[in-house]
């Protein structure tokens, strides 16, 4: 079964007078939210290696030096200490801090995923979309499909996804959320493009907050995600599934896409 629905394009009136629901000031709140504790995720990660690389070469150096001088024993010591120091930090501060979204409480139940979908675009073609003049298409190849999982966390992640989407698109254009169930996966793709200029209008309406807008349109390592969605990305794996970013450069007009796979029979971790 194919289904499609359109928003309805429109202009985009100031920021002013722009409101949005309770549920979408929620979802923002929690994007944000796993949005940081992803940031101090990778300080966390990248800080550690040249800490240790400082520490080892702290031994070394240890080792060349008169170990009659004083001043020398001094220095490399207080080399160590601010050295562990650092990693206190990191372990008491930044991996304290994250410890609620790195291990993600889901609440499985089966689901009809035709209705999450359908409630989803409704949240964020109402909220969003149709205030900026954005479409909103949904090619759904499910039925009857049911899924096993977090139903709300799931749908916190297609909103991110479609959110992301739409600030990132010109007055005017058309997204497409195409989603299928397949080899027992539940596939769900956000197609779009890109308009680097809509995303970062201040003039404009926007959910999301403004650096992490900024930073989704900078260069990325591999198979590294853009920050804002950290919340797809945990929740993904969470469900035994996964979350891609595809690498689609900053010039207008060029199609990006967003993939969201989840096991139809997503299980709780043992």
């Amino acid at each position: 079964m194919t289904t499609s629905s359109t928003g309805t394009a429109g202009t985009s009136p100031v920021p002013s007078g722009f409101a949005v629901s309770e549920r979408t000031a929620r979802l923002r709140a929690e994007t944000a939210l796993f949005m940081r504790d992803h940031v101090l995720s990778l300080v966390s990660h990248d800080l550690r290696g040249p800490l240790n690389a400082i520490h080892s070469w702290a031994y070394v150096l240890e080792r060349k030096l008169d170990a009659n001088d004083p001043n020398a024993q001094r220095a490399v010591a207080g080399i160590r200490s601010g050295v562990d120091q650092q990693v206190k930090l990191l372990e008491t501060i930044v991996d304290a801090t994250r410890a609620e979204t790195k291990s993600l409480a889901l609440s499985y139940a089966p689901f009809p995923l035709h209705p999450l979908l359908d409630e989803t675009v409704d949240e964020v073609r109402t909220n969003l979309a149709r205030t900026r003049g954005v479409e909103i298409t949904l090619d759904s190849q499910l039925s009857t499909d049911q899924l096993n999982g977090d139903r709300e966390r799931l749908a916190a992640a297609l909103w991110v996804m479609l959110t992301f989407a739409v600030e990132a698109s010109a007055e005017g254009a058309a997204l497409t959320l195409a989603t299928r169930a397949e080899s027992g996966m539940w596939h769900a793709t956000v197609s779009y493009a890109t308009n680097e200029a809509a995303l970062n209008d201040p003039a404009l309406p926007h959910v999301l907050e403004a650096f992490a807008r900024k930073q989704a349109g900078e260069p990325r390592e591999a198979k590294r995600i853009a920050w804002v969605f950290a919340l797809c990305k945990r929740v993904a794996e969470a469900h035994g599934g996964s979350f891609e970013q595809s690498d689609a450069s900053a010039d207008a007009g060029e199609t990006a896409t967003l993939a969201l796979r989840i096991p139809l029979s997503a299980t709780a971790p043992r």
